[in-house]
């Protein structure tokens, strides 16, 4: 358990704000260095074969300019790809969201650290008054994109893979869930959300990835 919370704890959120084609947009944000070299960060994030084995398996055209879509029903375009340091593509979920183009996006950065690491932020930008944010607040993402930094991290380190659902049914997944949702109403907090709406959001965020447990937000 306790390897798994550092891995929560060694990750910086906050939230933010950019510009989207469609407009105005607010943006959950992680930061953290994984000790490995950006050219093997960069590859675990843009191979197909490296991605399956830490995110979902990832079928299109892809280069620049290109399609992808992720098993789970994430798909996109690839809008900028400068390896090994900047990756962005579009981000809809469904098939209905492609009927608002321009309203997400995902942008991931590496840069060397001063170790041979690489320090990673991953930025999803989605536009203002998307449906999710009134309920779930930046844990509508952030917990999801939590998960998956740390199977990355352990992919990384020991070339393993992660069961998403085995691991989010255990009590170790579980509590990482809770954990996360709390971590990210800080970041709520601190990028100004009111205390209410805050507390309301970490609870159905948490009911949501801890079926049963919202009480204990």
């Amino acid at each position: 358990m306790k390897d798994v919370l550092d891995e929560l704890a060694a990750a910086r959120r906050r939230m933010g704000t950019a510009t989207l084609p469609a407009g105005e947009a607010y943006t959950i944000e992680l930061r953290r260095r994984y000790d490995a070299d950006p050219d093997d960060v960069w590859d675990a994030i843009t191979s197909p074969e490296r991605l399956s084995r830490w995110m979902k398996p990832v079928t299109g055209d892809l280069r620049l300019g290109g399609t992808f879509e992720l098993d789970g029903g994430e798909h996109g375009e690839i809008l900028r790809c400068d390896p090994p340091h900047l990756l962005r593509v579009s981000w809809m979920f469904g098939p209905e969201a492609d009927a608002w183009p321009g309203t997400s996006e995902v942008e991931v950065r590496l840069s060397p650290g001063p170790a041979g690491d690489t320090e990673f932020e991953l930025v999803h930008s989605a536009a203002v008054g998307e449906p999710m944010f009134p309920t779930y607040g930046p844990g509508a993402g952030g917990v999801g994109w939590d998960l998956h930094l740390l199977a990355l991290a352990g992919f990384l380190g020991d070339g393993g893979t992660l069961d998403h659902e085995r691991f989010q049914a255990s009590p170790a997944g579980r509590e990482f869930s809770r954990r996360s949702a709390v971590a990210w109403g800080e970041a709520h907090l601190a990028g100004g959300g009111e205390p209410g709406r805050v507390a309301a959001a970490v609870e159905a965020t948490t009911a949501f990835y801890v079926p049963g447990d919202g009480a204990q937000a």
